[in-house]
């Protein structure tokens, strides 16, 4: 599908996720919000970075069906690492822990891969955040994995919420880790797509 020439740009994010929303509404980045379904399966033996790439661009594939003239796509996926191994959201309280031990008083890597494209152009990337967990107890898995704030999340945590107690180190784009990485997105718009997201009036409703 094409873009009507001298259309307005309009944002479309493809993802049902309140943390991307707050990111681009927190950034007065204008931009409705469309999710979609897409195969989040990958090959095994998968590298990260390739995974959420991969991932992303299933999203965004998917969303083309509904593009509008003049809408801009922006898909993501985002998957934690550890030892190239990934930890997506946990099965149940079990894999939760299961994931905040091996993270405890480690480094590991946070990958987001965003597929943005308007139906013609598609460019696809990756951030990579390195994070480092301090030491935890059992009981601070225990108690945390209880409050329930692992079970919807990539790696069993949430940065932006309660696990940042245990964040002793952060390398890299913050708002990655989150689950959107900002600067690469704006990077990719402006560049790719002429995209002016600097606009008064703050985010759309």
């Amino acid at each position: 599908m094409s873009v009507t020439e001298n259309a307005p740009r309009r944002l479309v994010l493809a993802s049902a996720s309140p943390r991307r929303r707050r990111i681009l509404e927190d950034a007065a980045i204008p931009h409705l919000v469309r999710p979609g379904t897409a195969d989040e399966t990958i090959p095994r033996g998968t590298p990260p970075a390739a995974a959420v790439e991969l991932l992303s661009r299933r999203k965004a594939e998917a969303a083309l069906s509904s593009l509008m003239p003049g809408e801009i796509v922006l898909a993501a996926d985002t998957v934690v690492a550890l030892d190239e191994e990934i930890l997506g959201k946990p099965k149940d309280e079990a894999d939760a822990v299961r994931m905040l031990r091996a993270l405890s008083g480690r480094t590991h890597s946070v990958f987001t891969g965003v597929t943005i494209t308007d139906g013609t152009r598609t460019v696809t990337a990756h951030e990579e955040t390195l994070v480092t967990f301090r030491p935890l107890s059992g009981d601070e898995i225990d108690a945390y994995v209880r409050t329930g704030e692992p079970m919807d999340k990539a790696g069993a945590y949430g940065i932006q919420g309660i696990a940042g107690l245990f964040v002793s180190g952060i390398r890299g784009d913050y708002q990655n880790v989150v689950g959107l990485p900002l600067c690469l997105c704006g990077t990719i718009l402006r560049e790719s797509f002429g995209f002016s997201y600097l606009t008064v009036g703050g985010a759309s409703r």
